[in-house]
């Protein structure tokens, strides 16, 4: 049986949602991020990206580049929503499907051509079911290992797909430009230029003993890709080890209740992503970057773990107040980790473990009102007339 690994990465998947959700988007150089000029493109959509938009490019730079862009807020709770619904799809295909991101995952596509068709097949039901259930297109790439199934996404953007199959493996590598392989970064590629090597083809010239001379044990990995040798296996729902959230400021500030209005909204969706999730921790830590972009942590651990949004929230306070903010702040988040088990019902006739804090019935109750009617339906008093408008955010 021939193994197969699909890559499946959505399109402009940020500003594809913000397209779909409203009609008026659609067909425009939509870029999500903020509005500032201290604000950086988040995602960028294919009408904005033939102006040369990226994302991680700043909205000074994009909007000298497209003076047209349409810049528009990110929604990561909308984009979580969205991403469960693709996540959702590729498990109709196979059992062992590895998130690799928000908007992108790997499949083991091994045995499915009993069910589905030929391979080729099973990547275009993929991509017709994807569109039916999210409205969304996406890329698929097919191929023999992990590493050239993701190259392979790449190659037909957008609402592509793009096959390598086990006999055309030697021919492709053979011209594909070193860079492509997930891995080689700017440095490496520097080396590897100096070296005379531009193609994968051309590191198959020396043997492997050469490589290892010049990059170590990197020099391996690096002979093994460009001969299309990847033992990489999928791997499904790998537990999460941390959970965290922070927000970059439109200006940096010394405001104390600013910073702790900050904190319970940060406080709020690390807690409300906990629960979901089923997990607590043990470990509360405060992130500080500061206007010269020096950056500290502080953290404090627990006796119990906790997915209580008020327990985060007064530790956060209290590790806030133990520093003495030399310079004003340009972004403040916090997180919890240390995570134990996923929590699990208590059956009839066992205690609760004492190492874990209870959740609390108001962080249950806000939760349930949240998913039937929306992120904005309740309101803490403390959040009362609170405008979050910071230039960034990461859920």
């Amino acid at each position: 049986m021939q193994t197969w690994i699909l890559h499946i990465d959505m399109d402009a998947f940020y500003a594809s949602v913000e397209q779909m959700d409203n009609p008026e988007l659609r067909g425009k150089p939509v870029a999500v991020g903020g509005t500032s000029d201290r604000s950086v493109v988040s995602a960028a959509s294919y009408e904005v990206r033939k102006y040369g938009v990226r994302s991680a490019m700043s909205v000074v730079k994009a909007r000298k580049l497209c003076p047209e862009i349409i810049l528009v807020p990110g929604r990561m709770g909308r984009y979580k929503e969205v991403s469960h619904q693709v996540m959702g799809v590729l498990r109709e295909f196979s059992p062992t499907v590895e998130q690799a991101s928000v908007d992108e995952a790997y499949l083991d596509g091994t045995g499915l051509e009993r069910l589905f068709g030929p391979i080729d097949e099973v990547g275009r039901r993929i991509k017709e079911r994807m569109r039916e259930v999210t409205g969304l297109t996406c890329s698929v790439g097919v191929a023999p290992v992990r590493f050239l199934a993701k190259i392979a996404s790449d190659m037909d953007k957008p609402d592509g797909l793009f096959i390598v199959r086990h006999e055309e493996v030697a021919a492709f590598l053979r011209t594909l430009p070193v860079g492509k392989i997930p891995g080689v970064g700017a440095k490496l590629l520097d080396v590897l230029k100096r070296l005379g090597v531009r193609t994968c083809g051309d590191i198959l010239t020396k043997p492997v003993g050469y490589w290892e001379g010049r990059l170590g044990k990197h020099g391996a990995a690096l002979y093994n890709r460009a001969r299309g040798i990847d033992t990489t296996p999928v791997t499904p729902c790998e537990a999460a080890k941390s959970c965290s959230a922070e927000n970059t400021f439109h200006e940096d500030t010394t405001d104390r209740a600013l910073l702790r209005k900050w904190l319970l909204v940060q406080s709020e969706r690390v807690g409300e992503d906990l629960r979901r999730h089923g997990y607590k921790g043990r470990t509360v830590t405060l992130k500080i970057k500061y206007a010269d972009f020096s950056q500290i942590t502080r953290s404090k651990s627990l006796d119990a773990r906790t997915d209580n949004t008020a327990v985060i929230y007064g530790i956060a306070c209290a590790l806030l107040e133990q520093v003495k903010l030399p310079r004003a702040v340009r972004l403040i988040g916090v997180g919890v980790s240390n995570f134990g088990a996923r929590a699990r019902q208590v059956t009839l006739f066992e205690e609760a473990p004492r190492q874990q804090e209870s959740t609390s019935e108001l962080d249950r109750a806000v939760d349930e009102v949240r998913r039937k009617f929306g992120g904005r339906a309740v309101t803490r008093v403390e959040l009362l007339g609170f405008k979050k408008k910071p230039t960034n955010s990461d859920d």
